[in-house]
């Protein structure tokens, strides 16, 4: 495991991973624990502080919140399947699939006037035929672009293209939607949650109808993380959808399983029964097929744009485009309703409404 990553087990059988000697917290959560930190880092009211040796972590989040304010670790957060297993760790080079076509209301210009904006959080966005083209691909940050091989050892970072990938989803169920890349994931498919939370803080003045969170971990207690859970919150009128993680069990999985965000589990190839991977459980809303998925890709090696993927990502990001395509005509929240309606959508248990791949 990697020198700044740390598994933590509190609770016998319920690790977690972290940022060793990070805890997260507000300005007067870092005053609190003042006597404990050696450095702070802060940015936009949210307080890193880097814990003095041999302090807990986990013990002196807790201490902090029992004195009221919010506190977490600063906990890894992964896209899927990196990490927790599932029948393809790798993706496998794929023949064009059918590329994205719009559904003949007009694709969307780029002006922004009633487009379906789509936040998609992962590893970047690398150009590609589908949008390279497009008025939203052309005036991205640059700081967004997804590169093969950022540690420069000649091979296809883990998850390089993770993010491409997801958004190749996205479009084919919502072709006209504008999607806006977040660079929160290196391409071993590796971030935290500070980072997530520098992301939600950049979205909170302009945001988006959707959100696609394709990441995500566990927390040292099976609780969500306050600050977390504070800055999803303050995204009123965007539906965010997040995977339920390829852990195979019932444990919460988040920020998937956080009230009022979307979880989404995976079916497999048949798009009938669950995929031996996926994250079950009542905290489960939705689940399409995750298994042996056909999307956009890098250009690298033997891969030509194109390739075949599995992991809760990839079902997480056919649902968030099914509510992207809904939010043409409907507020987000609405839309996300309409999909996962028990009276329209087939149900399995713990695995919530089926949302099938696009025709």
């Amino acid at each position: 495991m990697q020198t700044d990553i740390k598994r933590v087990e509190p609770v016998s059988g319920a690790p977690a991973l972290v940022r060793p000697g990070q805890l997260l917290t507000d300005a007067r959560g870092a005053a609190a624990a003042a006597r404990w930190t050696a450095a702070t880092a802060e940015a936009d009211g949210l307080f890193r502080l880097m814990l003095s040796p041999g302090v807990d972590v986990c013990d002196l989040a807790v201490t902090i919140r029992d004195r009221g304010h919010p506190a977490s670790p600063n906990h890894v957060l992964v896209g899927q399947p990196l990490y927790f297993g599932g029948p393809a760790s790798r993706p496998f080079p794929a023949a064009a699939p059918p590329a994205p076509r719009d559904d003949g209301h007009g694709e969307d210009d780029g002006s922004g006037d009633g487009a379906v904006i789509v936040a998609v959080a992962d590893t970047g966005l690398a150009a590609h035929p589908w949008w390279r083209e497009r008025p939203w691909f052309r005036g991205r940050p640059r700081e967004s672009a997804e590169p093969p091989d950022s540690d420069g050892d000649g091979r296809l970072d883990a998850q390089a293209g993770h993010g491409t990938f997801v958004t190749g989803l996205v479009l084919r169920s919502a072709p006209a939607a504008r999607i806006r890349p977040l660079r929160v994931l290196n391409g071993h498919g590796v971030g935290d949650e500070a980072g997530l939370l520098r992301a939600l803080t950049r979205l909170r003045n302009d945001p988006p109808q959707v959100l696609n969170l394709s990441f995500g971990g566990h927390t040292f207690d099976d609780e969500p993380s306050p600050l977390v859970e504070a800055a999803l919150a303050g995204l009123a009128d965007t539906a965010v959808v997040a995977c339920a993680g390829n852990t195979a069990s019932d444990r919460p999985f988040w920020p998937a399983a956080l009230p009022g965000v979307v979880a989404v589990g995976a079916l497999d190839v048949s798009g009938e029964a669950r995929a031996p991977f996926s994250a079950h459980g009542s905290w489960v809303d939705a689940c399409a097929r995750g298994e042996w998925l056909t999307s956009a890709f890098l250009e690298h090696g033997a891969f030509h744009g194109y390739a075949r993927w599995s992991g809760t990502s990839f079902a997480t990001a056919v649902v968030s485009g099914a509510i992207a395509s809904a939010a043409r005509g409907l507020p987000p929240k609405e839309a996300a309703a309409h999909v996962l309606d028990p009276a329209r959508a087939r149900q399995i248990r713990d695995l919530g409404s089926v949302v099938p791949e696009p025709g």
